[in-house]
């Protein structure tokens, strides 16, 4: 599949957070505290990043919006993974490597010292792609989140 990765903007909010109040709880279960979850996220990035240590990326085909990645700052020296997100006609096509590349990437290069995210078990694809970039899961906690029970993950990787 052929696809460009480019800057998150303000008119990519509504879409991705659609998306996500959408698919988790078709897919997962989960229940109607995501989306409005997702939507603080996007509107707080909008309101304040900074762009010299936050960014986010759409990877697209043509107007067709395939997926998602922020990179924000955690604090000084760490960076922390957010809103990863591929929609299923894409996965498994180097979309989600190319957005991961993008966010590492850019870590490296504002100099954090780190990358961190959170994410749920149940994302296999997700933890394989983490996996084979060299991060390492350093926490894993069974808890009942989104009206469903899950087990949050915490991963890291040293720069």
């Amino acid at each position: 599949m052929e696809f460009a990765v480019r800057p998150f903007d303000a008119d990519d909010a509504d879409w991705l957070v659609s998306e996500h109040a959408t698919h988790y709880p078709m897919v997962e279960g989960f229940d109607d505290s995501f989306g409005p979850l997702v939507r603080g996220i996007v509107d707080d990035f909008l309101a304040a990043h900074d762009n010299t240590c936050e960014a986010g990326w759409i990877a697209h085909r043509g107007e067709q919006r395939l997926g998602s990645i922020f990179c924000v700052r955690q604090n000084e020296t760490t960076a922390k993974l957010r809103l990863f997100y591929v929609v299923e006609v894409a996965r498994g096509t180097g979309v989600a490597q190319a957005l991961l590349d993008q966010c590492l990437g850019f870590a490296r290069g504002a100099g954090y010292a780190g990358l961190t995210l959170w994410t749920h078990e149940s994302h296999a694809a997700a933890g394989r792609i983490y996996t084979r970039n060299g991060l390492t899961r350093t926490h894993a906690v069974p808890v009942h989140s989104f009206g469903v029970d899950l087990v949050e993950e915490t991963w890291e990787i040293a720069f």
